[in-house]
């Protein structure tokens, strides 16, 4: 795709036979994942992801580590094994990669035999790999490319201007300023963010800088120069150049077209040429993070089934340090029915589970699907996927063995994806199959009462709690709505299994971070503000959202998720016990050491 090409596309397009995502006009900050955006960066890539689908691409990494092979016995540590008891062993034993024994040290020695390798604890803390249920991984891809200027790296608009100084005083001559994740509901100050402050510490460079809902950007004089944007340049079809009173540009780019038109002068530094070293990246970053393994939820989204494609011989060629489970994104229905995966298709590193609808949009961006309109506005939101249409896909697909992923935001959009489901059901679909509803963000009580009588598990972005709980409580909903946030507690009372997730460019990959958002549910920025107490969890129920249940939702609860005989070997050491800290440290425990299939994949003193 050329730059002609990517221009004309509107802020309103339909991503391949799925539903029209509405323009972004309706839409204040949006959504990252659901942003026509990604589809324009990832045409980018296209030749390259093709690429790596074929197994020889793969062979510049180098040959593969070898697997683990033998028979290791870990002692001297606190294996919190979560398995139904949450057990505590002393040891535990494992045979090419797979479980034999835990518990004590004699049983597991005995189990292990005598020409067992022994590796010393050192009395650590060892838990099951961690899963990460929800995030996007050839977005992170992507994005990864570009300098982080979001809320958890700068305070305020302001901030994001100083550091952009920073980048322009020492990125290499000729390079352009690219930079992501600037949030207006979590940084002050976005009418800030326009040419005239970024020509202030950027005056000869041009500067790129994406909203973190991937719908709008920023930029400098130097780049609308490059770009040939004038005052005299008309809106692309679906987009905005927004203008100060004379009608000249003031550098914020509403919609893709207006975005790539910029954009489009340096593609070049988006495209993921070296899939196989970024594939390695993201899977790097997660085993920093104690991930052993995680779901990629809209696969295909970012450039279709060569993704699908690239995710097998991955797999395939040794090198991969992370185990993904993936759904395929319905806005690729017809590529599916054609060629692409069946439920099931894979093996223990890489396998399709799930197929993924957008239902509705962000909550903190106002196009969550609301029963009643957001606070001090008429609108309720929006629906990506009309209720009648949003049924037959859910039955369709369930009909045909798919585990059905839901992402619905809203109060309405959960009722409407409860309806869905329920008619797949009547429809006689397996009972099994796990139906899912990702971020569930707004429940009340007849909606969990509901959830719990169909089976169906959410998902939580809990960071939603913890990052934009305040915003949610004073200026979106009002404090007694906000209080249905993340009802991780009361989902667990009603018998329900839920987990958590990060949505990872939403938020970042972090499990520990996770935990401490369930147990806690503070505010950040607010000193002592907490998010409906009543709604906190306990650290085991936190650590077995992550693991146990997570392995469930994921359909791969007979091989990770816990650390019983039969299972693989994924495990994370940690400098302390989640459970014996105090609450506000949860969050600053070190992960030690990520362990995938017997293997170390990471190490911190490797750093």
């Amino acid at each position: 795709m050329d730059q002609t090409e990517i221009a004309a596309e509107r802020g309103g397009v339909a991503l391949g036979d799925g539903p029209a995502i509405r323009p972004f006009q309706a839409d204040r900050f949006g959504c990252a994942c659901c942003s026509p955006t990604l589809t324009g960066l990832g045409l980018l890539s296209r030749p390259f992801l093709a690429g790596a689908s074929r197994p020889a691409a793969w062979g510049r990494l180098g040959p593969p580590p070898a697997p683990h092979a033998g028979t290791t016995v870990l002692t001297n540590a606190r294996i919190l094994t979560v398995d139904a008891d949450f057990s505590v062993a002393d040891a535990i034993a494992f045979h090419d990669g797979v479980i034999l024994a835990t518990g004590d040290l004699e049983t597991v020695r005995a189990a292990a035999g005598e020409d067992a390798q022994l590796i010393d604890g050192g009395g650590r803390v060892v838990l099951p790999g961690f899963i990460e249920p929800h995030m996007h991984f050839f977005i992170i891809a992507v994005l990864e490319k570009m300098a982080n200027v979001g809320a958890m790296v700068c305070a305020d608009a302001d901030a994001v201007i100083a550091r952009v100084g920073e980048l322009a005083q020492t990125a290499p001559a000729g390079d352009w300023v690219l930079a992501r994740q600037f949030d207006p509901s979590l940084q002050p100050g976005a009418e800030r963010i326009s040419r005239h402050t970024l020509d202030q510490v950027a005056p000869d460079r041009p500067v790129f800088i994406f909203n973190a809902s991937l719908h709008i950007a920023y930029c400098n004089s130097a780049a609308l120069k490059i770009a040939g944007v004038t005052a005299e340049t008309p809106d692309p079809p679906g987009a905005v150049y927004v203008r100060d009173l004379d009608g000249a540009p003031n550098g914020v780019l509403q919609g893709q077209a207006a975005m790539f038109t910029v954009l489009g002068h340096n593609l070049g530094a988006m495209r993921v040429a070296d899939v196989p070293a970024a594939c390695q990246k993201v899977c790097a970053k997660a085993n920093r993070a104690g991930v052993t393994t995680f779901c990629d939820q809209a696969s295909g989204g970012f450039l279709g089934k060569d993704e699908i494609g690239a995710y097998h011989a991955f797999a395939a060629s040794g090198h991969m340090t992370t185990r993904l489970r993936y759904s395929v994104i319905n806005a690729g229905a017809r590529h599916w029915d054609a060629s692409g995966p069946k439920p099931g298709d894979g093996d223990a590193m890489a396998r399709a589970v799930g197929w993924k609808i957008v239902s509705d949009g962000s909550n903190q961006g106002r196009t969550g699907l609301q029963r009643e309109p957001y606070l001090g506005s008429e609108s309720a939101g929006m629906a990506y996927v009309e209720p009648d249409a949003l049924t037959d896909i859910v039955v369709q697909r369930a009909l045909q063995g798919w585990q059905v992923v839901i992402h619905a935001n809203g109060d309405l959009a959960i009722d409407r994806a409860l309806d869905a489901i329920e008619a797949a059901q009547a429809a006689g679909c397996d009972p099994g199959l796990r139906f899912r509803i990702e971020h569930c963000s707004i429940l009340h009580d007849d909606q969990i009462a509901r959830i719990a009588r169909l089976g169906v598990s959410p998902s939580f972005l809990i960071g939603h709690v913890h990052y934009w709980g305040r915003a949610f409580r004073d200026e979106i909903f009002g404090p007694a709505k906000a209080d249905l946030l993340g009802r991780a507690a009361s989902c667990g009372q009603a018998g329900i299994r839920w987990t958590m997730h990060s949505d990872e460019p939403v938020t970042e990959m972090g499990p520990l971070r996770l935990i401490d958002n369930a147990v806690n549910r503070s505010l950040w920025q607010e000193p002592g503000g907490v998010l409906n107490p009543a709604e906190r969890v306990t650290v085991e129920q936190a650590i077995i959202a992550l693991t146990r249940d997570a392995a469930w939702q994921c359909h791969s609860e007979h091989e990770i998720g816990s650390l019983e005989p039969g299972k693989f070997a994924d495990f994370v050491v940690l400098d302390a016990d989640p459970r014996e800290v105090p609450r506000a440290e949860i969050g600053a425990i070190r992960v030690l050491e990520t362990w995938v299939g017997g293997r170390q994949v990471y190490a911190a003193d490797a750093d």
